[in-house]
């Protein structure tokens, strides 16, 4: 039974790890080549990557009208970005610039051959997938002074630190109520539960050792 302890706790925290390095924010330097605007389809394997749609208009339809921010990095790789409001659902970074980001970007097109590009940061979140065609998501940007500035991620280590006092907390917390509720239960209950355990091969004694975090 430890194996399958050991593969629930993997399990759950990937999802979380995932769950916010999808989420929190990221800033990439980069320099702007271009800015468009592009009808996006959407389909039941990506749309929960894009923003909810506006009006009920949209959300019955299959495709909309998106902005997009072209850039490069600083090895010269692609970056795309989509820029969309991110309104008062989820992540809740409370975005209703849209247009404004969008002409701030266009402002800031640097061209490969100028001399000396204009380098931005792109604070974003979210991923990038070629396969089902998802973008990180632009949620604001400025000009730095060049290619090499260092960003200190506050956001991101303010709301790290404080998900794991409460993490540690909550721990605390389950482990204090467990001794003092659920263990005593188990302790008293132990005569039954060995002759279950006789007539059933051992489960209940195993289950119980697994509670215990003993192992198999």
């Amino acid at each position: 039974m430890a194996y399958i302890r050991w593969t629930i706790t993997i399990l759950f925290w990937a999802v979380v790890a995932a769950f916010l390095h999808y989420t929190l924010p990221q800033t990439d330097i980069v320099r702007i080549t271009d800015t468009y605007e592009k009808r996006q389809d959407f389909t039941n394997l990506n749309q929960y990557f894009w923003a909810s749609p506006e009006t009920e208009q949209q959300a019955a339809s299959a495709s909309r009208d998106v902005f997009f921010i072209q850039t490069f990095d600083t090895d010269g790789k692609p970056v795309i970005f989509r820029n969309e409001d991110t309104g008062w659902g989820w992540p809740p970074y409370f975005k209703f610039d849209t247009a404004n980001l969008q002409a701030r970007a266009s402002d800031l097109i640097s061209k490969s051959h100028e001399a000396n590009p204009t380098w931005v940061a792109i604070r974003h979140y979210g991923w990038r997938n070629e396969f089902i065609s998802i973008y990180p998501n632009a949620v604001s940007l400025k000009a730095v002074e060049g290619p090499d500035v260092r960003i200190i991620p506050w956001t991101t280590i303010i709301v790290l630190i404080i998900l794991a006092v409460l993490v540690l907390s909550i721990r605390s917390r389950w482990k204090h109520f467990k001794s003092r509720r659920i263990d005593p239960v188990l302790d008293n209950d132990e005569d039954h539960m060995r002759a279950i355990d006789t007539y059933s091969s051992g489960l209940p004694a195993r289950l119980r050792r697994w509670w215990r975090g003993k192992g198999a």
